[in-house]
């Protein structure tokens, strides 16, 4: 490995270049090719596809951006131009399959594009956008997130006959045990309440249970127990109802440390339920963690050790280290092994991102957060693609934190990545952005310290995003999928990433997609709008593996 490595710095400088060709872009590769602004054809986008960006992405276009961007409050105009086409039932209809799936990184573009749908002015798309609602808005702060975007989107009020009845059954569908919990747990969100949404959307209960719920929003636990106390023989859905509302209100006025850790364990109540002057307390935590799901465990990881309940030795670090080390919850959690990753590097680094928690890390627990990153490979599904991975090898990809995850730097992000590609993908090719493009001697069953010490020892040369596709159309090499991980370097060439990218695609006869990811980048644009088959991240966080995952599939 050495001797490959040592070569490489004496070897003379040989740069891929497109040789006598011409690029071929001035000419259409087939008859459903587009001419873009530059004059050259490429592979349009289509509506759905459009739509389907600006769902993961946040915009029409080719770019997503980790630090989000403020959405605009008009219209979509690959919406519109569906709902012209009389699409919009199928819009609504991929709207749910985005969001019931998870494909979306964030909530907001998919709840902008519902409004859109349920304040058109066809009735038919309005109809199955406000019967989506529920499916969509699954909890209260997405509802409340809807409601906020349907006032600023329309005209008048946004509280029509249309909007009060979906609101309506958004509150009597759910079964009233889970309305109660989560009416508790999500009580306001963007200056939104429940009891502004009842009195607005005119909510009457459809069942006996319900009711309780609706009465204790619109007039609180008195209204509710003189309720509750004209009920003759009331029936097993409205005790529980009851027994819930009751726990919650008496952990709201308690002052007794033993009756919280009570109600907890036999209401399983959560971190929300709890008074604040309680959330300092380690037996208080010691109650939450007997029920707390993986991915609440894993964010609450430094708050548990700030006030030592992950001790050495203790009951309940040994509690963490056995669930992140059991297969069966990490495959249930679907936990990406980046995501483990950006918790065992913020866990390590003692503090968070944001705000002024300290802790001191249980070695334990790191040891078992190291573990579950290895464990996690296995339940990534692969795309069956074939991908060739640029890796760019700078010595200030060790150097800065990532936009969007400043624990982790550049060179340690494109290392993981590159290993979930390695132990997913059957067919995989990695380079290395050296004097020129060279492979990298690194195989699936290392680990990551090798990975990168490997990379960090290859020299380093610059960053030209045309050069992989221009490498695998001299090789011959079969790819679907081009990734180039670099920090902010996107482009030191002569010829265009796109120019490139459409030669490869017209003398290999593949569809070939390209993204480039620039980690430490605050904005950049590689990527031609119109051409599917082009996408930039701007930064990079826990949901970009899914973003890629998704282009890759050609779901985007």
């Amino acid at each position: 490995m050495w001797k490959f490595i040592q070569s490489l710095s004496g070897a003379a400088s040989e740069e891929v270049t497109m040789g006598d060709q011409k690029p071929g872009q001035q000419v259409p590769a087939s008859e459903d090719q587009v001419c873009n602004s530059a004059g050259g054809y490429v592979w349009p986008v289509s509506d759905m596809n459009r739509l389907r960006r600006f769902m993961v992405l946040g915009t029409e276009g080719g770019t997503y951006y980790i630090q989000s961007k403020d959405l605009g409050l008009e219209n979509i105009d690959c919406i519109q131009k569906l709902i012209d086409d009389g699409l919009g039932e199928e819009v609504v209809k991929e709207i749910v399959k985005f969001s019931v799936e998870g494909r979306a990184a964030k909530q907001n573009p998919i709840m902008l594009a519902l409004v859109q749908c349920a304040r058109c002015t066809d009735m038919k798309t309005k109809k199955a956008a406000y019967d989506a609602l529920s499916k969509v808005c699954r909890i209260p702060t997405h509802l409340f997130q809807f409601i906020e975007y349907s006032e600023k989107f329309s005209e008048g009020t946004g509280w029509g006959r249309a909007q009060r009845r979906a609101i309506s059954r958004w509150y009597n569908n759910k079964k009233p045990n889970d309305l109660a919990y989560q009416i508790t747990k999500y009580r306001k969100r963007n200056g939104w309440t429940h009891r502004d949404v009842l009195r607005l959307a005119h909510v009457k209960p459809e069942n006996d249970a319900t009711s309780l719920v609706l009465k204790y929003i619109a007039k609180g636990k008195k209204a509710l127990l003189e309720e509750f106390g004209k009920i003759e023989e009331p029936n097993d859905r409205q005790k529980s109802v009851m027994m819930l509302l009751r726990a919650v209100e008496d952990a709201k006025v308690s002052d007794d440390q033993t009756e919280i850790m009570t109600l907890i364990e036999e209401h399983n109540l959560v971190r929300e339920h709890i008074p604040t002057k309680f959330l300092k307390e380690k037996d208080i935590w010691r109650s939450l963690l007997q029920q707390m799901p993986m991915t609440a465990m894993i964010r609450n990881l430094g708050k548990m050790s700030s006030i030592e309940l992950l001790a050495p030795l203790s009951d309940e670090a040994n509690l963490v280290c056995e669930r992140l080390q059991s297969d069966e919850r990490l495959k249930k959690a679907r936990i990406h092994p980046f995501s483990i990753l950006l918790a065992y590097k913020t866990y390590k680094a003692k503090k968070g991102d944001k705000g002024k928690l300290t802790w001191e890390p249980e070695q334990t627990v790191l040891n078992a957060l190291d573990d579950a990153f290895y464990k996690s490979f296995k339940f990534v599904e692969p795309t069956g693609k074939r991908f060739l991975l640029a890796v760019d090898v700078s010595g200030s990809m060790s150097c800065s934190g990532v936009n969007g995850a400043r624990n982790v730097t550049a060179r340690e992000a494109a290392a993981a990545m590159t290993m979930v590609t390695m132990r997913t993908e059957k067919r995989h090719h990695l380079v290395a952005f050296s004097n020129r493009l060279v492979d990298i001697p690194i195989n699936e069953k290392m680990r990551m310290d090798e990975v990168i010490r490997i990379c960090s020892n290859i020299p380093m040369g610059a960053t030209d995003c045309a050069q992989p596709m221009i490498y695998a159309r001299q090789k011959k090499i079969s790819v679907d999928v081009f990734i180039i991980y670099t920090d902010c370097e996107t482009w030191a060439g002569n010829i265009q990433p796109a120019e490139a990218l459409r030669s490869y695609r017209k003398e290999m006869g593949i569809d070939a997609k390209l993204i480039v990811v620039a980690m430490t980048s605050n904005g950049f644009t590689l990527a031609d709008p119109k051409d599917a088959g082009m996408m930039d991240i701007v930064g990079f966080d826990a949901a970009a593996p899914d973003v890629i995952r998704n282009f890759a599939l050609g779901l985007l």
